[in-house]
């Protein structure tokens, strides 16, 4: 990790995140942002791309009042898998030319209210670099396993239990998150000793559910760690994922957590009695620290 020898003090960096309504996400991208500034010696800022402050554009007037002839911004979209948001959304929030034509609104004439027509212009003259997300790195299976230890090390049952492993990640319109998830999932699968497999939240599938189900029949399990694949807490990984293990008790589950679609999940029924372990997804772990560092040295 070599980043300093690389870029000129005019140099800053976003760390590109969603957003949320919940303050949790707010703290890990405060404790990341923190990290990768010790980690890297480069002054940076998170730039949400909506609900949350700073927007994207109020975190490029931050790092122009830090930043002494800034004439270069490192956007750093900090999302697991390419998306929408990753190949859409960001590059017009940074007033660049989106990677694709967007499927919502493919004549790109978006409504008054919609969150790319009411967002500030970034008031910017140097140059905007947009790096890729993170993608199925084989440092992700440490951060992995490291998440399956802890769980396992709180379960009330032996040691020797029959137990299995399920990846779960959110789920795109678009293909790139399975294929994230997919190519991440064939490379821990070879590294796992214990039956597994991955599942999605919304939108595409195989659902959690359906997942859960054919992992417990097929391999007759007492024990399954579920693994959150997310960067930060939110509604999807404290409310959503429990609601559907069954660790919440609500009547109803299709509501709006502010994105442009609502969240209509696939409610069949968790058919498994065993012990569920639910770890803590990615957050502001060391290795992810490492990971966007290296990305921003690999690009430059």
């Amino acid at each position: 990790m070599d980043t300093n020898s690389k870029l000129s003090n005019n140099t800053a960096v976003i760390l590109v995140s969603h957003g949320s309504t919940l303050p949790y996400a707010e703290e890990v991208f405060t404790e990341i942002k923190e990290k990768f500034i010790n980690a890297t010696g480069l002054e940076a800022e998170i730039g949400y791309m909506k609900v949350s402050e700073p927007t994207i554009a109020g975190a490029v007037e931050i790092l122009k009042n830090k930043v002494d002839d800034l004439d270069r911004i490192i956007a750093l979209p900090v999302f697991l898998a390419p998306g929408i948001h990753t190949n859409i959304d960001i590059p017009q929030l940074l007033g660049l030319d989106p990677l694709e034509v967007d499927p919502r609104c493919p004549d790109g004439n978006y409504p008054d209210e919609h969150y790319l027509s009411i967002a500030d212009d970034v008031d910017f003259d140097g140059e905007i670099v947009l790096l890729d997300s993170i993608g199925p790195r084989d440092e992700l299976l440490k951060i992995i396993d490291k998440r399956i230890g802890e769980a396992l090390a709180d379960s009330k049952l032996e040691g020797d239990v029959k137990t299995g492993v399920l990846l779960v990640t959110h789920g795109s319109r678009l293909n790139y998150n399975k294929e994230f998830a997919t190519e991440l999932y064939d490379k821990f699968e070879k590294t796992c000793d214990m039956p597994s497999g991955f599942g999605f939240m919304e939108l595409c599938g195989p659902s959690i559910p359906e997942s859960i189900n054919k992992l417990v029949d097929e391999n007759g399990l007492e024990r399954l760690v579920v693994v959150p694949v997310f960067i930060a807490p939110g509604m999807h990984t404290t409310h959503d994922i429990p609601h559907i293990l069954g660790f919440l008790d609500d009547h109803e589950h299709s509501h709006d957590h502010g994105h442009d679609h609502d969240h209509v999940h696939d409610l069949t029924p968790v058919e498994f009695d065993g012990e569920i372990l639910y770890p803590q997804p990615i957050k502001a772990d060391d290795i992810l620290i490492e990971i966007l560092a290296d990305m921003v040295d690999e690009k430059l």
